[in-house]
């Protein structure tokens, strides 16, 4: 069985989520999508062959991933942005939702995800079940009954039937209705039905996103399809563990091992003598530098088990008081050194470093810091 170092795992890790710049030209996803385009046929915002692997276009980018953690908008713009073509910026791939390549929606571990439609429906097939009881159960917590869930279900539809619509506009036609949003209960009402596939957030005004309603696409064979994610999700994240995926899905290790089972090209490496996952055509890794990642971003909340790319001292920085809420990480060679905040206004932003970095590294920082693009 191959043996990695935890430098070794953190280098291909940047690959597989296609930070690395140097590797995305060429290299093969080991996602059914890039399979086809190889093959020829297009793949997610109409390129194919080389362009498709490891993601060029922010849906590329996106469907390779699965899905993208991104509860807070603008930081899921910018981990699709940096993941994307050099010069994508953040209109380009608010464009990319304009079209409908892109939605962002409840799905696991009762947050919002970004994912192609597509993709969103095969997840929600696997999980939305488990959420939507969940989530159930907070609405009747708040006093919603079933008839006021089915009356707002109903206004939601009728509301959206002709075209996208802001957020407040939902929350005042509830209001409208008699059904009381407030103390939380518009946000539950509107995750209970995402879950149900009936709404979701797509196209741009300005900088909010709008909410769209529809029928989800339609998932032929639920098994196959959580089988091809897991997959998929090992092609992204590798190496990682059984227990990183099922804590991502939010499903018990039961199913995520009959996913496996069904799933094709997952082979055991060894990482620090612990075993871990990657596809079969693993990527090779190689020497990084200093990279910018926003915060809830994959690199650090894609695992549930974050040892190998930051320490205990890092991780507290990182999610002060472990409250939920990840703060943007400084990597140098995929290891979390530092955390930083944007600026506001046109700045550059501003890096806190929690470890000790060399004198070169900390000026690779700065210059790096201070080409920051994505605003």
């Amino acid at each position: 069985m191959q043996q990695l170092t935890a430098v070794e795992a953190r280098r291909m890790r940047l690959v597989a989520q296609g930070l690395d710049r140097r590797a995305r030209a060429g290299a093969d996803d080991g996602s059914a999508a890039s399979r086809g385009a190889s093959r020829g046929s297009s793949a997610g915002g109409g390129a194919g062959g080389a362009a498709s692997a490891l993601g060029r276009t922010p849906t590329q980018v996106v469907r390779r991933m699965v899905a993208m953690q991104g509860q807070d908008l603008l930081q899921v713009l910018q981990a699709i942005a940096i993941r994307s073509a050099p010069g994508t910026s953040l209109d380009d791939v608010r464009a990319v939702f304009d079209r409908g390549e892109l939605v962002r929606s409840w799905a696991m571990r009762g947050t919002l995800f970004v994912a192609t439609p597509d993709a969103l429906a095969s997840l929600h097939a696997a999980v939305a079940g488990r959420m939507r009881t969940r989530e159930w159960r907070m609405c009747l917590d708040r006093g919603i009954d079933e008839a006021a869930a089915e009356r707002s279900a109903a206004v939601l539809v009728e509301l959206l039937a002709d075209a996208p619509q802001p957020r407040p506009a939902l929350m005042a036609a509830w209001e409208a209705a008699g059904i009381d949003v407030s103390g939380g209960r518009g946000y539950h009402l509107l995750a209970l039905h995402s879950y149900a596939g009936l709404v979701r957030f797509g196209p741009f005004a300005g900088t909010a996103q709008l909410l769209v309603g529809g029928a989800a696409p339609a998932v032929q064979g639920p098994d196959a399809a959580l089988a091809e994610a897991v997959r998929s999700l090992v092609a992204a994240r590798a190496p990682v563990s059984e227990a990183d995926i099922a804590w991502w899905l939010a499903l018990p290790k039961s199913t995520v091992r009959a996913a496996f089972a069904r799933a094709e090209g997952i082979r055991e490496v060894l990482v620090g003598g612990a075993p871990m996952l990657v596809v079969e055509q693993g990527l090779e890794g190689r020497r990084s530098g200093v990279l910018l990642v926003p915060g809830f971003d994959e690199w650090i909340l894609g695992y549930r088990d974050r040892s190998l790319t930051a320490g205990a001292e890092m991780h507290a920085a990182l999610v002060p008081g472990n409250n939920g809420v990840f703060q943007p990480a400084v990597l140098v060679d995929g290891r979390a050194v530092g955390r930083w905040r944007a600026a506001r206004g046109r700045g550059a932003p501003t890096v806190e470093l929690i470890e000790q970095v060399s004198a070169a590294t900390a000026a690779a920082i700065e210059r790096h810091v201070a080409a920051w693009p994505h605003g």
